[in-house]
């Protein structure tokens, strides 16, 4: 059988980070049915597209999701920058516990969706942000009510210009904003939230209370989250090859995300304990 290794964060073979073998398997972790698992999106189960309303969810990634959610009792969650309304759209039929906008949002255990942001606070951003997409070809502004992100993907050369002034445009105001800097993106948001803080709630929470928390993403604006369950003992894992990060496990890319995810889908009986070599 073809294993799909999970290595420490650091390791190369000489091609690059996460390629020596370390963990062999999923099942060599811990016990899969004690996890709960938190998952960032874009970049992670899915493939980054050039516009966000262009990423392509597979029938493979909505197996994946529905078959660990039902495994794990629930003790399942996305973790992302999306809104939560908008994941409901990509994954639908399947209306997944989630945190949106980088924790903004929060539909828990009990499947209530709780807000935890004002969209009023980013009014003064709203007209200066718009003028200066207008002046490239090729920026996307995203207004996401509670958060509002600038895509520069396809303006790389823009990405000084924007950085610069939505720095010195956020610290002009008195609001409480904070900027994120992800892949090819630049984003404004309410201070009092992140990844972490989500994660933290969730696991203080059913079904996620008591278990071990497992948390897989690929960005900076995952780092929040990586250290929290860090700190929480459990396993967090970067997809890609990033640095610096806080995560203590990687995986190369999504393809092999997805075939590890299978793999534990597949065969949950299979798991034999937890190798501690390198956590």
């Amino acid at each position: 059988m073809t294993t799909t290794s999970l290595n420490p964060v650091g390791s190369t073979n000489g091609a690059g980070a996460h390629r020596g073998p370390m963990i062999k398997s999923a099942w060599d972790m811990t016990a899969v049915a004690d996890w709960a698992l938190f998952l960032d999106v874009d970049g992670t189960l899915l493939e980054i597209a050039q516009r966000p309303e262009q990423v392509h969810v597979s029938e493979r990634v909505m197996n994946i999701l529905a078959v660990a959610e039902a495994f794990l009792g629930g003790a399942l969650a996305l973790i992302s920058g999306r809104g939560i309304a908008d994941l409901d759209r990509l994954f639908s039929p399947l209306k997944l516990r989630a945190a949106g906008l980088h924790g903004l949002e929060r539909r828990g255990g009990d499947g209530v969706l709780e807000n935890l942001g004002e969209a009023h606070l980013l009014d003064r951003l709203r007209g200066p942000l718009s003028e200066l997409t207008d002046r490239y070809p090729g920026l996307l502004l995203e207004d996401k009510g509670l958060a509002m992100a600038l895509h520069y993907r396809q303006a790389p050369d823009a990405e000084q210009e924007i950085k610069s002034f939505i720095a010195k445009l956020v610290a002009d105001g008195e609001e409480p904003l904070t900027v994120l800097h992800g892949k090819m993106v630049v984003e404004v948001k309410q201070m009092d939230s992140n990844k972490g803080k989500a994660i933290a709630a969730f696991m203080a929470e059913p079904p996620f209370a008591g278990r071990l928390p497992v948390f897989i993403g690929d960005d900076v604006t995952d780092e929040d989250g990586f250290q929290v369950v860090n700190d929480l003992k459990g396993h967090s894992i970067l997809v890609g090859d990033r640095s610096p990060t806080v995560a203590r496990l990687g995986l190369p890319d999504v393809p092999t995300l997805l075939t590890w995810l299978e793999r534990i889908a597949a065969d949950p009986a299979a798991q034999n304990g937890i190798v501690r070599e390198g956590l």
